[in-house]
Order: structure tokens, then C-alpha cells, then sequence
């Protein structure tokens, strides 16, 4: 009797904490949409989403600069820290030795626990004085944003796609090393394809981590509102724009700023379908 009572009262608790998850993704919508539809309409949607100035003075809220700074920084950031993560998963999973492998992967671990506003520290300490270095140009640019999420989302997409490489059965491996194949031809001919789900989703969600960035974006971004002029440019991305802004924004500006975090959250659950839709993938495969 003792022992259904206190499964059912874990049952209760179970489901309440699934209710309050659930309530606070469902307020968090209600209030974007609720304050963010109203400012679209008013400021109008082609203006306020194609708009390229942002002058909240003048009553000209445009965010396609925004958009666009979002857009590049992640795919920087893609480029740099994608192809990294998915050697470094390789590494971890085929051909780190056994003494060596406790170490590095708590160092990937600690990587993803170390708080943005650090790694915003390090790039603005580092990585801008040796892109100033480099260029003769100032160092708060597209490029620079790029290499620090590129590090910031290694840990992101090594943590995902080593498991899921992992996952893969050996009789796949040995298969191919049974027809002759060599290890690393093994490896990326037979395994990795094995495993393109997962390896996929990994990516995904570095995009979703990158483009979701905020502190660290803001030190080492320029924050200019202009229209994206070059990789060695300064921009502003949609995050940095309203924890810059809504300190101070009033009215239709904080209106405008709430609308700015609806696109954001559009993106954000954009990705997280691709997800979902590729874990669905990978479980009937």
C-alpha cells in the first residue's frame, strides 16, 4: 500500500513538473505574441522585417540589418566550428587513446559549462586585439563574432554527434574492415553515413546555439545598426539589439523590440522542428 502511494505521489510530482514546463513555453509565447503582433501591424510587417534602418527616434524600426547579422554570424560560426566538432567527435569516438579520453572529454564538457559572458571576455581580450593585429582594422567585427561562436558551439555539436557516432553498431565497422577496407576508410565511408541523423542534429543544434548567443556577441560585434557591409565589418544581431535597447526603450520601441524577440523565437522553433523531425528520422531508420 506504502509502495502505490508514493508512486503515485512521484507520478503527481512528474506531472506537474511537465505542466510547468509546459505553462511557461505557453506564457512565454502569449506575452512575445500578445506585445510583438500589435507593434508588426503598426510599424507594418514588410517595413518592420525588410526595414534596413533602425532610428527609434525617427519612429524607423527596420530589423533586416538584425536579421542579416544573425544570419551571417551563424553561418560563420558554422564554418569554423562545425567541421572542427565533427574531428574532434571522430577523434573521441575512433582514435583517442584509452588514457587520453577521460581527460578530453571532460575538457569538451567543461567547454559547454563555461558561461557565455567568459567566453565574451576572452574574445574581447584575445580575439580582437589579434584581429586588429591582422587586419590594421578595428577588431570588433563579423569575422571575430564568427571564430568566438564557432569555439563556443564545438562543445554543442561534439557532445551530440560523438554519442550518436557511437550508437552505431560494430557489426557496421567490422563489416567493412572483413572486405577489406582500411580503418579510416571504415570510419568515414561506413560508419559516419551510418550516423548522418545524429551527426545532422548535432549541427542543427550548434545553429540553434549560435544564432541564440547574446553577451558574447555584444563584445565582440561592433554593434553597429548599418546594413552587413563585409566580414571585417561591425554588425548588431538580433539578440544584441534588445538586451541593448530594452534597458531604456519606451512605447512602440519596446514594442518594436518585443516583435524583434518574436522573429527570434521563430527562428529558434524553426530549428528546433528540424530537430525533432530528424531524431524522428533517425528512429525509423
Amino acid at each position: 500500500m506504502t509502495h502505490k502511494f508514493s508512486e503515485r505521489v512521484m507520478k503527481a510530482v512528474f506531472f506537474v513538473a511537465a505542466c510547468a514546463s509546459v505553462l511557461a513555453v505557453a506564457l512565454i509565447c502569449i506575452f512575445l505574441f500578445t506585445n510583438g503582433i500589435p507593434a508588426m501591424t503598426e510599424i507594418g510587417v514588410s517595413d518592420f522585417l525588410f526595414g534596413q534602418k533602425w532610428k527609434p527616434s525617427n519612429k524607423i524600426f527596420g530589423i533586416l540589418p538584425f536579421i542579416l547579422g544573425s544570419i551571417y554570424v551563424t553561418a560563420g560560426s558554422v564554418v569554423i566550428g562545425v567541421p572542427t566538432a565533427l574531428l574532434t567527435a571522430i577523434f573521441l569516438a575512433f582514435y583517442c587513446p584509452k588514457r587520453l579520453y577521460p581527460i578530453l572529454k571532460a575538457m569538451v564538457n567543461l567547454m559547454a559549462g563555461i558561461p557565455s559572458v567568459v567566453y565574451g571576455f576572452f574574445g574581447l581580450v584575445w580575439i580582437v586585439p589579434m584581429m586588429r593585429d591582422l587586419t590594421g582594422k578595428d577588431g570588433s567585427t563579423m569575422l571575430t563574432a564568427s571564430i568566438l561562436l564557432g569555439i563556443m558551439i564545438l562543445p554543442t555539436v561534439t557532445g551530440v554527434v560523438e554519442p550518436a557516432l557511437r550508437s552505431v553498431p560494430t557489426s557496421y565497422y567490422e563489416g567493412a574492415l572483413a572486405l577489406g577496407a582500411t580503418h579510416e576508410r571504415s570510419v568515414f565511408r561506413t560508419v559516419i553515413p551510418a550516423a548522418k541523423s545524429g551527426v545532422a542534429a548535432g549541427i542543427v543544434l550548434g545553429i540553434g546555439r549560435s544564432i541564440g548567443e547574446t553577451m558574447a556577441v555584444i563584445m565582440v560585434a561592433g554593434n553597429q545598426t548599418w546594413m552587413p557591409q563585409g566580414l571585417l565589418k561591425g554588425i548588431r544581431t538580433l539578440t544584441a539589439n534588445i538586451v541593448m535597447e530594452m534597458g531604456y526603450a519606451t512605447d512602440l520601441h519596446r514594442s518594436a523590440l518585443i516583435a524583434t524577440g518574436v522573429v527570434l523565437f521563430v527562428f529558434i522553433l524553426l530549428i528546433n522542428l528540424c530537430v525533432s523531425a530528424l531524431k524522428r528520422r533517425s528512429a525509423y531508420e
